[in-house]
């Protein structure tokens, strides 16, 4: 994306924004927002001149002012297993990490919202990147963007290869609230990719306050990066718990649930890793902790990384595991390693992160204020200005 431009992208535009700029900037008709989003979402077209209903005028007037700027792709490989990764530059020089893995009844794209992430997970190859900063909007979607047209063939219909979409990738969703509910709105819009709310989910790790305004503007669905049944071990693994225990976290994450229309369920994520947290006394726990809270559990064998210390557990001990978690009574899954001959499995994805912010603790702190990821960089950015 060209850092000089002063042209309006429109990639990243919500069905809102979008018609309020087409009806007040360019002075045009409502149909004329739509008719540009199903040019750009459901054909991937990116040049005005080939929007071929718009009048010669229409197409010279956007542009003048606009412009349709997906990432640049730096790197793509397709796994043996059907699994697609690419690499995209972002400006500024970092890159993200986007994953397609199919299954015998959808395709799920795994979408980074963050370049790098100020979690600091022990068990991710992310965190230990560091944090660069958040993505924009057109930024986020553009991955679905370049994902849909990989599969474009010259004069053919277009066919959904995406059925769901994840907030799984690097990054914190709700650290970059607005321009994630921004997003996910734009995969849902039936103008742009008509995904079900069943079907975009948004991945969190557990900030409480995010997750409680989350419920009151959207109702996608939810699974929480849990990977501990107590607060000892989880504030080892996951150290944002050290701010939102176990207690507030489920208590937000059953207030999010609550509001919806529907019965839906959380997705419980938990990554197992040997001789950590995957003793039976931790499935027991885990048993326990989650009665409360209507879900299904997701066990995530850990996939190494180099220096992480950490391992992958032996099969009897992931099946131990979630035979005890059955015999509780939960739906739970082992999810299968997909993409790891591309480093593309999950807690697998790096990109070339600069760590400009040394996860500090005031990123955390603006959340609870109400403040953006992008209000804080401002903050440093003018802080740096006046020294």
């Amino acid at each position: 994306m060209s850092e000089s431009s002063q042209k309006v992208n429109l990639l990243g535009m919500g069905l809102d924004n979008m018609v309020q700029f087409f009806t007040e900037e360019l002075g045009e008709k409502k149909f004329r927002a739509i008719q540009i989003m199903k040019w750009i979402h459901q054909r991937g077209v990116d040049d005005f001149d080939q929007m071929t209903d718009v009048s010669k005028s229409m197409r010279e007037k956007l542009k003048q002012r606009c412009e349709i700027v997906g990432p640049e792709i730096t790197y793509k490989k397709y796994s043996k297993d059907g699994t697609r990764k690419w690499v995209m530059k972002m400006p500024g020089g970092s890159a993200v990490e986007t994953v397609f893995i199919p299954e015998d009844d959808r395709g799920t794209l795994c979408v980074s919202s963050q370049i790098g992430c100020a979690l600091d997970c022990s068990f991710c190859s992310t965190g230990k990147q560091g944090f660069n900063r958040d993505l924009s909007s057109a930024e986020i979607i553009g991955q679905l963007w370049v994902a849909a047209r990989s599969w474009d063939e010259p004069g053919k219909k277009r066919e959904r290869h995406v059925t769901n979409v994840v907030m799984m990738g690097m990054g914190e969703p709700l650290l970059n609230y607005d321009n994630v509910v921004e997003s996910m709105n734009l995969m849902m819009e039936d103008n742009a990719y008509g995904l079900s709310k069943r079907r975009v989910t948004v991945s969190t790790s557990g900030v409480v306050p995010r997750i409680l305004d989350l419920a009151k503007v959207t109702d996608v669905s939810m699974a929480l990066s849990l990977h501990a049944p107590n607060d000892a071990l989880r504030n080892q693994l996951v150290p944002i718990n050290k701010r939102y225990g176990l207690k507030a976290t489920l208590d937000a994450v059953n207030t999010y649930f609550d509001r919806l229309p529907d019965k839906r369920v959380c997705t419980i994520e938990y990554t197992l890793i040997d001789k950590v947290n995957d003793e039976p006394a931790h499935a027991e726990e885990l048993v326990q902790l989650l009665k409360s809270t209507p879900c299904k559990i997701n066990l995530i064998p850990f996939n190494p990384f180099p220096n992480s210390g950490y391992q992958r557990p032996s099969n009897n001990r992931i099946h131990r595991f979630r035979d005890i978690l059955q015999k509780g009574g939960y739906n739970v899954t082992i999810r299968k390693t997909r993409g790891d001959d591309i480093d593309a499995a999950c807690g697998q994805l790096i990109g070339q992160v600069a760590d400009k912010t040394r996860r500090s603790e005031k990123f955390i702190e603006a959340v609870e204020l109400g403040h953006t990821a992008a209000t804080v960089a401002n903050q440093r950015s003018d802080r740096s200005s006046a020294k």
